[in-house]
């Protein structure tokens, strides 16, 4: 029999109002961990006090700049391999605490202060086993996107998050804060964009939306054929769900979700759900037939004739286009993970050494498992010969009918079309068509077109102060300030999360089965089979 987890200590309650500082733990010190700690420092009043992180530069160079400094080292508590290491520390923290809170303890060694809240970083598949864990510790938790990789997963994690029911089996509300990294939401742009159709309604009621992310070409190589999210599970994950999950919740964000979560709870607020969705997409562009005829049979762009004439050439792209101008961070820190230190210690030259010995790094399907190929990125691979099989080009669509009973809610449409071979990068644009008018937007900027007067308003959107607009227009910030001053809701509710990234699995499935999904039937089924194993 397990002993009982003791309950935190030295932690803050739920308040908005508390004089003390929150202290975070970032489970994952690459690219995202990085982004949601320097938010945290710059606009929170909270601390990052932890490091979880097996790679130990990357370990090092986070503690540097968020946690002790330069010239300090870390103390007990904030520095860990992995989130194991990290676990296994803060129950027995906790064990020394109660045994010292007992008046007959002996023992009157200071105890180490904790955490009050995780930010779980890391690669996408190991979020439900991190979640699980972390449940019985009552935390706060904000955990990346996407929550898992299968709905299965994602209905797993909200029994584990949700508190057990109280008397007359009534749900109890969670006593702490979980939010999901949809930062679409909390960008000033989107939620101007919310207010002026859904308070202010410009353009009357919704008829339909037409949504678009270009993911960009050389992002879309660098992440989803080269990189860790190439491949795709029978599970149904892929780049919809990957890369474009939090932009299906933006959808359902608008034309879904009541005015707020805290008046969900009421009849008339109650979300509006989709009557169907169907998808299409597919592989189109990296895959052998689409290979150079020049290009041979080389598989790596350091042995490949065509390399200097090829767009997708790793060298172009990550030394000629980034390190060459003196850029190491992202995506050149991805490649190598210590490239900035070496850049800085021994310069130029060293740097392009070591980063060309990363792309160089090959292999040959005859000699190679595909269990190790997959086990890696490699991003020196040729993108005609690498082993990616998820979409590159998506289209999914939903439609709803006229809401039967209060507030009766309109039929409307949405689509959505996820893109690689774009200009832009992840810079969303698209349109609402109203009854009395149209909206038009890209990342920076909201036009409104009045049927009756003919006119056509640019509103000026808010500009994230230097250095937050490239985190999603300001909208990594915003989910950090909301998260850290412990708004109950953070925007999205546990159940808002789960069900937004159902429909992603949803339209998946219409895609690979080619038909049109039912959503109430569908979902109803999931949840009754769901249901039964979970008693099973």
């Amino acid at each position: 029999m397990k002993e009982p987890i003791p309950p935190p200590v030295d932690t803050i309650t739920i308040s908005p109002s508390s004089p003390k500082q929150l202290r975070f733990l970032i489970i994952g010190g690459g690219s995202r961990g990085n982004a949601y700690a320097r938010a945290v420092s710059t606009v929170t009043s909270g601390v990052i006090h932890a490091i979880a992180e097996p790679h130990a530069f990357k370990r090092r160079e986070f503690g540097r700049k968020y946690i002790w400094g330069v010239s300090d080292s870390p103390q007990e508590g904030q520095e860990f391999t992995d989130w194991r290491e990290w676990v296994q520390w803060e129950l027995e923290r906790r064990k020394r605490a109660t045994q010292n809170n007992d008046d007959n303890a002996a023992d009157t060694t200071p105890i180490p202060v904790g955490v009050d809240g995780v930010f779980i970083c890391t690669l996408d598949e190991t979020h439900v086993e991190i979640l699980q864990a972390l449940a019985p510790l009552q935390l706060h938790i904000l955990c990346e996107k996407p929550l898992a990789l299968s709905l299965d997963d994602c209905l797993t994690v909200y029994r584990a998050l949700q508190p057990p029911e109280g008397p007359n089996n009534i749900p109890q509300a969670p006593k702490n804060i979980f939010s999901i990294g949809h930062v679409l939401r909390y960008s000033p742009h989107n939620i101007l964009l919310r207010k002026l159709l859904l308070t202010d309604r410009v353009i009357g009621d919704i008829v339909s939306l037409e949504h678009c992310e270009p993911v960009g070409w050389w992002h879309f190589s660098h992440s989803y054929v080269r990189g860790n999210w190439r491949r795709a599970t029978a599970a149904g994950d892929g780049s919809l769900l990957t890369k474009s999950c939090h932009d299906i919740d933006f959808i359902l964000w608008l034309l879904c979700s009541p005015p707020s979560p805290e008046t969900a709870s009421k009849e008339a607020h109650k979300p509006h759900f989709p009557r169907s969705i169907s998808s299409a997409g597919t592989m189109t562009q990296f895959r052998r037939k689409r290979k150079p005829v020049a290009a041979g049979n080389a598989t790596n762009c350091l042995s490949c004739p065509a390399e200097r004439d090829c767009t997708y050439s790793a060298v172009r792209i990550y030394n000629d286009r980034h390190l060459a101008t003196g850029h190491t961070a992202w995506p050149v820190d991805i490649v190598c993970p210590d490239i900035e230190d070496v850049f800085h210690a021994q310069g130029g030259k060293a740097a392009e050494s070591l980063l060309l010995s990363r792309l160089g790094e090959d292999y040959d399907r005859d000699t190679v498992s595909d269990l190790d190929i997959a086990a890696r990125p490699w991003y020196g691979r040729c993108v005609y010969e690498a082993d990616n099989n998820v979409c590159d080009d998506q289209v999914v669509t939903l439609a709803w009918d006229d809401e039967e009973t209060a507030p009766h809610r309109l039929a409307k449409t949405a689509s959505f079309h996820m893109i690689a071979p774009t200009e832009k990068q992840c810079e969303r644009r698209g349109r609402v068509y109203g009854t009395t008018g149209e909206v038009s937007y890209d990342s920076t900027t909201i036009s409104v077109y009045d049927f009756a007067t003919a006119k056509t308003s640019v509103y000026d959107v808010p500009k994230p102060p230097p250095g937050q607009n490239e985190s999603h227009g300001g909208g990594d910030f915003g989910l950090a300030r909301q998260f850290t001053a412990q708004a109950r809701f953070v925007g999205c509710s546990l159940e808002e999360a789960v069900r937004s990234h159902a429909v992603v699995f949803a339209a998946e499935e219409a895609r690979r089965e080619e038909r049109v999904v039912k959503w109430e039937s569908w979902w109803g089924e999931k949840l009754r089979v769901s249901a039964a194993a979970w008693k099973a």
